[in-house]
């Protein structure tokens, strides 16, 4: 990821972002709707879970800067951004305005495409294909009741986190992730992973993509996987990270809280550009 961000950089050909949970109070919509406000780019995608329908049937939660990360997705539509919205499993709600999954049309809303999956072409001629993937999570797919209690048991670790981190500030260390550190701790996870990444790897390698560009287990990775570049671009509860494409084709993730130095102790209701 890169150390330095002038701001004469923040323009792109692409930019893909997923899982920023809206709706959820982990969701740190305060940098997303920094990051969305400053950049400029000729294609947004959206790769799923942009708004947790899960935890909204279970519990209203929308402040303001929810409401900015909404206008400022809009408003890239309108000033001519091309914005693709692939809904994930926590979105899936949205797959139901959609056609059969054997048609691979979309529908527009608001100026926005809403697609089962999309494909990318790079500058460079990279040939990607965008899917949520959670397609490719047997959890999911096949053990639906347990997902939800996967999401149910996430959802407890950031709240005994934001505790745990409340009393490192008090003395004087560095935000730490408890979720994070279960996911790299905890073999089975590493092992889930390992197999999500090689999956979708396989289906785009089989399907004739050059690489793959998803979202789904919260863990940001730039990779070759059995010669495919496989792409996660993490997400917006606790790595805040999005996937860009410069206008040469490159490829980079982009860790926006480590490049803009913000500490996740910050509160949300303060305007980020007061501490960057």
């Amino acid at each position: 990821m890169n150390a330095a961000l002038p701001s004469s950089s923040l323009r792109y050909r692409s930019v893909f972002i997923s899982d920023t949970h809206l709706g959820t109070k982990g969701c740190r919509s305060d940098f997303l709707a920094d990051f969305l406000g400053q950049m400029r780019c000729e294609q947004l995608f959206l790769v799923g879970d942009i708004v947790d329908g899960w935890r909204l049937r279970k519990a209203w939660y929308w402040d303001a800067n929810h409401d900015r990360v909404v206008r400022a997705i809009l408003q890239h539509a309108k000033d001519g951004t091309h914005v693709t919205y692939v809904p994930g499993n926590h979105d899936e709600m949205f797959r139901a305005w959609l056609p059969p999954a054997q048609e691979a049309r979309g529908v527009e809303v608001a100026g926005i495409e809403v697609r089962r999956e999309a494909t990318h072409m790079t500058a460079s001629g990279k040939r990607l294909l965008v899917i949520h993937g959670d397609e490719f999570d047997g959890v999911v797919r096949y053990a639906n009741s347990v997902a939800h209690f996967g999401d149910s048991a996430y959802t407890t670790a950031l709240t005994v986190n934001r505790w745990l981190n409340s009393v490192l500030r008090l003395l004087g260390f560095p935000y730490w992730s408890l979720s994070q550190w279960l996911k790299q701790r905890v073999k089975q996870a590493v092992k889930a992973i390992d197999r999500f990444e090689t999956a979708l790897s396989a289906d785009a390698a089989r399907r004739g993509f050059d690489g793959v560009v998803c979202g789904h287990i919260h863990h940001a990775e730039m990779r070759r996987v059995n010669g495919v570049l496989y792409c996660n671009t993490g997400d917006w509860v606790e790595s805040c990270t999005a996937l860009v494409e410069h206008h040469d084709g490159r490829l980079e993730l982009l860790d926006w809280a480590a490049v803009n130095k913000l500490s996740f102790f910050r509160s949300k209701s303060t305007p980020v550009a007061a501490e960057a």
